[in-house]
């Protein structure tokens, strides 16, 4: 009998393991509360959208609720933090215009005469927010509230643009963030496309090496070590970048929330950037590890997460 009910158990257990993973996004209506395979993929899509940036954990909670939201408001759907077709087919788009109607919305609103500070509220605070998010600045909800975390966004993008870093948004604060989201408007309607690579290229090239051994100083396919493979395959698009992970760290952008093509680094063996990878999107990245050579790994991953220092865009 015991052997019956263990058999019995055993068998129900993979009937289950078999449905949950054949499901997908769009098989039906997703809504906050459920936990299921089909919130894992629609996180990953959230997330390479720009509107999630937390774990992949398939747990339907507020935060992925409020990340729907904001993208229903942004693509014109009715906003109720419920996913059925008309967002699924709005999230299965190859293109990512959100972050491009925010921005120039953003722009079009926000009103340069006005001071902006911690404790603000209101309209021009949201437009604020939504320019700092196309940016990568602030990853939150577009509440209209100027709390400590706006001003901290505030704060990285003045300290990145060599302006007084006082977390005030004042003309030149509102100047620089305007320029720079009208020149980010023609480059974001080629989603894929950075300023001086192709995004697609470079992830197909690293693709390319997936199982290419890991080799101390190796520098060529034949043989990689963790910084080599990464400046192999950003050197083959076109973007020079010097030979250590330590050296490449001190240049590029800071990104709070990485995209495709960003380049990730971790802190592993030694203080500072030890390890780096290059971010596909979906929580994933591909990086050279010196037990199983080129592989993709999740940042989310129990090793990886906690070692994770921050990402750099090179484009």
């Amino acid at each position: 009998m015991k052997g019956f009910i263990l058999t019995s158990v055993i068998t129900g257990a993979l009937m289950t393991n078999a449905s949950y993973s054949e499901a997908a996004l769009g098989d039906q209506i997703l809504r906050k509360g459920m936990v299921h395979s089909d919130v894992i993929e629609l996180q990953e899509k959230l997330n390479i959208k720009s509107y999630y940036n937390y774990s992949i954990d398939g747990i339907y909670g507020p935060i992925t609720a409020q990340a729907v939201r904001d993208f229903q408001r942004n693509n014109s759907l009715i906003v109720d933090g419920i996913v059925g077709p008309q967002t699924v087919s709005a999230l299965k788009e190859k293109r990512i215009d959100a972050p491009v109607t925010m921005i120039k919305s953003a722009v079009a609103s926000a009103d340069s005469s006005v001071i902006l500070r911690q404790g603000d509220r209101g309209k021009h605070v949201s437009e604020l927010q939504k320019m700092l998010q196309a940016h990568g600045y602030y990853n939150y909800s577009i509440d209209g509230i100027f709390g400590p975390i706006t001003e901290q966004a505030v704060r990285n993008f003045q300290q990145q643009k060599n302006i007084q870093v006082d977390g005030i948004v004042g003309a030149q604060t509102f100047r620089v963030l305007k320029a720079a989201a009208s020149n980010n408007t023609s480059t974001s309607n080629n989603s894929e496309k950075g300023s001086s690579f192709n995004i697609n290229n470079l992830i197909n090239d690293a693709k390319s090496l997936l199982g290419s051994p890991y080799v101390w100083g190796g520098t060529t396919p034949s043989g990689f070590d963790s910084s080599g493979f990464i400046t192999y395959v950003f050197n083959k698009n076109g973007v020079s970048l010097p030979r250590t992970h330590s050296e490449y760290w001190k240049l590029g952008i800071a990104v709070s929330q990485p995209k495709k093509g960003d380049i990730v680094f971790f802190e592993t063996y030694k203080t500072g950037p030890s390890h780096a990878g290059i971010y596909l999107g979906g929580g994933e990245f591909i990086h050279n590890s010196s037990s199983q050579g080129v592989i993709i790994s999740r940042m989310d991953n129990p090793y990886w997460n906690p070692r994770f220092i921050g990402a750099k865009r090179y484009s």
